[in-house]
Formats: C-alpha cells, sequence, structure tokens
C-alpha cells in the first residue's frame, strides 16, 4: 500500500483486469490499495474542498426536492420514482382504497419502466431524494438497499453473486456503466467512476475508478 501527498501527481499502478483502484479520500493524502498485476489506473487527489463540498449532502437525511417533479412535468425517472414510492407506501395498508392505489401504481411502475429502460422493482429498498438523470439500462436487484441522495447514471447494475447484494450508503454517486455485484458494503459519500467493476467493499468517502482503456494494436 502506497501513499503520496496531496497536489503530487499520482503513479500509474497496476491491477488485475476486472479488479478497481479503490483511493480514500483524506485531506493531505492519497492511500491506494494493492493489487494484482496487468491493468494500468491512475491515482487522483482530493483536496479538502471538494471533500467539505461532498459531504454538503447528507448521506443520513433525504432531500426529497432531489425527487420533486409538477404534476404534468415529462420526467420520466422521476416518474419512476413516484410509482415506486407510492406502491411502497400502499403496500402494507389493507383498504380498499390502498388496494386500489397499489393497482394503479403498479401500471403506473410498468408504464415509466418501459420509457426509461430501466429495472428498478417494486421491492427496492431506496432511501429518498435518488438521483437518476439518465435512467436507460439501470438494473437494480430487488434485494439491494440504497442508502439516500444517492446519484446512479445510464447503465449500471446492482447485481447478485451468492454472497449477497450490494448495500449501498448515504450520498454514493455511480458513474456510468458501473457494476457492482455481491454482498459488498459501500460506504457513505463513496463515489463510483464510470465502468468500475466492484466486488469488494469501498471504504466511507472512498472513490472507486476503473483502468483507463488501451491501445493493443493498430
Amino acid at each position: 500500500m502506497r501513499s503520496s501527498p496531496s497536489g503530487t501527481p499520482g503513479d500509474l499502478a497496476t491491477c488485475g483486469p476486472s479488479e478497481v483502484l479503490a483511493i480514500s479520500i483524506r485531506q493531505d493524502c492519497v492511500i491506494q490499495d494493492d493489487c494484482g498485476p496487468r491493468a494500468r489506473v491512475k491515482i487522483v487527489t482530493t483536496n479538502s474542498s471538494e471533500i467539505e463540498h461532498a459531504k454538503a449532502i447528507s448521506a443520513t437525511q433525504p432531500d426529497w426536492s432531489r425527487e420533486a417533479k409538477a404534476l404534468f412535468e415529462w420526467a420520466p425517472s422521476r416518474s419512476l420514482l413516484a410509482a415506486l414510492r407510492s406502491y411502497q407506501r400502499h403496500s402494507d395498508r389493507r383498504g380498499l382504497i390502498d388496494g386500489l392505489c397499489r393497482r394503479i401504481a403498479v401500471i403506473r411502475h410498468r408504464f415509466w419502466q418501459v420509457v426509461t429502460g430501466a429495472d428498478i422493482p417494486l421491492s427496492c429498498e431506496i432511501g429518498g431524494g435518488l438521483l437518476l438523470p439518465h435512467p436507460n439500462g439501470i438494473v437494480i436487484h430487488d434485494d439491494c438497499v440504497i442508502g439516500v441522495n444517492c446519484l446512479i447514471f445510464q447503465q449500471v447494475t446492482l447485481g447478485a453473486t451468492a454472497s449477497g447484494v450490494p448495500t449501498m450508503g448515504g450520498h454514493v454517486d455511480v458513474g456510468a456503466g458501473a457494476k457492482l455485484v455481491g454482498g459488498i458494503t459501500i460506504g457513505d459519500h463513496a463515489r463510483i467512476g464510470a465502468n468500475a467493476l466492484v466486488l469488494s467493499d469501498v471504504p466511507r468517502g472512498a472513490t472507486v475508478v476503473a483502468a483507463a482503456a488501451q491501445m493493443l494494436d493498430i
């Protein structure tokens, strides 16, 4: 494990073809986790102002304004989440009106899943304040737990293995094409880079990035 002072350009490290680099955010250094041979990854630093800005968004208190929409506003991702919230709000109630509301929520949910191209089951435990700027291709296992105020971009997969399903903390940002697989835990305020394949736990406040593309032949 190596560390480099803040502001110093990071070295290129090596890691396995399907592994990712975890960089713990600190005010004065960046700590690089050891990994296997072959693929190359670049270390980046995060200064204290970026850390404070990230932590300005709560990892425990949901910001429901992030999901808010006007009545007839065309906002497919927020409409999909609204259908999911409506279903879950009425799921534990057994009144006649609640049953009707659940049926309507299921129809709305199916419609917006087709429109968005996202597969987010009604049983997912998702904290408030989720942002899905481009929901196309997002796939979330129905047993996943997602904390409050998270941000998930397109083509992200939260999938299961024999070890379980991912659990995401609060205010976790997940870049486009990232894959989080297995019974792993993503800490609060973590950031997952685009196309990263995450197979192990990510500490609180850490940044995980995928290996950059390399030219093999012309």
